[in-house]
């Protein structure tokens, strides 16, 4: 080893510069930790596997004021489908401020997350691939082949965030079990002279499902799945994809001058565990699928925002460290969910029998007939229904649900610098106890009017402390002027002190 140490003040190291892991290079950065990323290509990728930015991430991005570059520039797209289902999912009433998927390619939501995260101080070394690690009780020692040779790195903590062929979770040890590849889909990027006029088109025939979505530079996406090919081997060519797109379509849109042409497959894993010791997973290390309702890099930066401020917290010293296995009970379901209905969704793509046709049609009846049935599907797709169930009895029916934001004036502009708070459900002072000890943990009181605004759930709560990840740690409904408001709140603090 010819570089056997190379310096780093750095307490968490982030394997991977992918999204997931510069989101929370980012979280990490903001509250003062410094962080290593390590990357091992010399610079991204310019295709963008993930396009679709789901309303529960533009929260999360609000939540830190990292939105509005994403917003002015990506598309919005009112509706999407679930499983290329003839009828799409209405969007435009979710409980929101962001109703909508809004169409950004990967490579522009990268270059937002990189360069506010190495604003906040976060060091990102490229071409630096990690090998392999080991743990023991205090530490985790990462090998490192960078272009100086290989070298060592030292830190508390390790995140990987490097990708379905994790080289940090297979050096863990943590096991990843699931389903191979038994199906592949297709993918161009290319323009259309003759686009279909509906955003997120989709066709469907006895030759396979077929979807065309518009890009903000003017191109398209042209994805689906073609029983008739399904050589993984073989190199997509465009005279492919037009034969494809003109069997299942009947055009090919005046297909032409592709810039990325490409085949994925329906492989579904997910990790045993989200934590092992000091070494933790998020984004495609922790579960991959099949790319189906564009929710994978939704669930993956979701990760990173239910982790940072937990692993800063514990880095810190601000929390035990038995915080950080919350991260795994409350992620880990949400993995197995995302593996569950995405599943459900590559059956309703790639089973072209009898059966499946007659419960394609069956489906696509209840969202066009059944409001409750398509606002769940819009809750799974968008993120805003993932609530982190308290295990506590005497809980309130609020804890780990989502702060309801619809207008986006209220709870997300409170939470830019990574901070829990306070909510007082009008606007007379807290004051007294409460006051003092909300400033001895950091947190700021704001009045709200999310009991009258948050629908039925908020009615009658008089104050709820907000995680820095936008869900309810605490809530009550005990009048404040009363006396033993002061304790539950002071008992609520004191539940994970100085977490916050």
């Amino acid at each position: 080893m010819t570089n056997p140490q190379r310096s780093s003040a750095a307490r968490v190291i982030i394997a991977g510069a992918g999204p997931v892991g510069l989101l929370l290079a980012h979280e990490l950065a903001l509250a003062g930790v410094p962080v290593l990323v390590l990357e091992k290509e010399e610079r991204r990728s310019p295709h963008s596997k993930a396009l679709g930015i789901h309303a529960r991430t533009i929260e999360v991005l609000a939540m830190r004021n990292l939105h509005h570059e994403a917003l002015a520039s990506g598309r919005r797209i009112p509706n999407w489908h679930f499983g290329m289902l003839q009828t799409r999912v209405d969007l435009s009433s979710l409980p929101t401020p962001f109703p909508y998927l809004l169409v950004q390619p990967q490579v522009a939501t990268e270059e937002l997350l990189e360069r506010h995260a190495t604003e906040r101080g976060a060091v990102i070394r490229r071409c630096h691939q990690v090998t392999s690690l080991v743990q023991d009780d205090s530490s985790v020692t990462v090998r490192v082949s960078g272009p100086d040779g290989p070298y060592e790195v030292n830190a508390p903590y390790v995140v990987g965030t490097d990708g379905a062929r994790s080289t940090v979770r297979q050096s863990a040890g943590i096991d990843f079990p699931g389903s191979d590849t038994s199906v592949y889909g297709f993918l161009g990027e290319v323009h259309l002279d003759d686009p279909p006029s509906t955003p997120g088109f989709t066709a469907h025939s006895d030759y396979g499902r077929l979807l065309v979505i518009p890009l903000p530079d003017g191109g398209f996406r042209v994805t689906g799945y073609d029983p008739a090919n399904q050589q993984r081997d073989v190199p997509l060519t465009l005279d492919e994809l037009r034969e494809t797109s003109l069997r299942i379509a009947g055009t090919d849109f005046g297909m032409r001058s592709p810039t990325w042409l490409s085949r994925f497959g329906d492989a579904t894993r997910l990790a045993a565990t989200y934590r092992e010791g000091r070494v933790l997973l998020a984004g495609d290390a922790a579960h991959i699928h099949w790319p189906t309702g564009g929710v994978g890099l939704n669930v993956g930066l979701q990760d990173a925002m239910n982790l940072g401020w937990k692993l800063a917290a514990v880095v810190q010293g601000r929390a035990d460290p038995k915080l950080l296995a919350t991260y795994h009970a409350e992620r880990h379901p949400v993995g197995a969910e995302l593996s569950a209905h995405t599943m459900a969704q590559t059956a309703l793509i790639t089973g072209l029998t009898p059966g499946v046709n007659a419960l394609r049609g069956l489906l696509t009846e209840a969202i066009a007939t059944e409001p409750d049935f398509s606002r769940m599907l819009a809750g799974k797709l968008s993120g805003l229904d993932t609530v982190y169930r308290s295990a506590d009895p005497d809980a309130h029916p609020l804890t780990g649900a989502r702060a309801h934001d619809r207008e986006g004036d209220g709870v997300l502009p409170l939470l830019h610098d990574g901070r829990a708070v306070l909510l007082a459900m009008d606007d007379s002072p807290v004051d007294g106890e409460v006051a003092e000890r909300a400033a001895v943990a950091g947190i700021s009181i704001h009045p709200s009017r999310l009991s009258e605004t948050g629908g039925p759930a908020w009615a009658g709560v008089t104050a709820a402390l907000i995680r820095p990840d936008g869900h309810v740690w605490w809530a009550s409904e005990q009048p404040r002027s009363e006396l033993g408001f002061a304790a539950e709140v002071t008992k609520a603090l004191d539940g994970l002190p100085a977490v916050f």
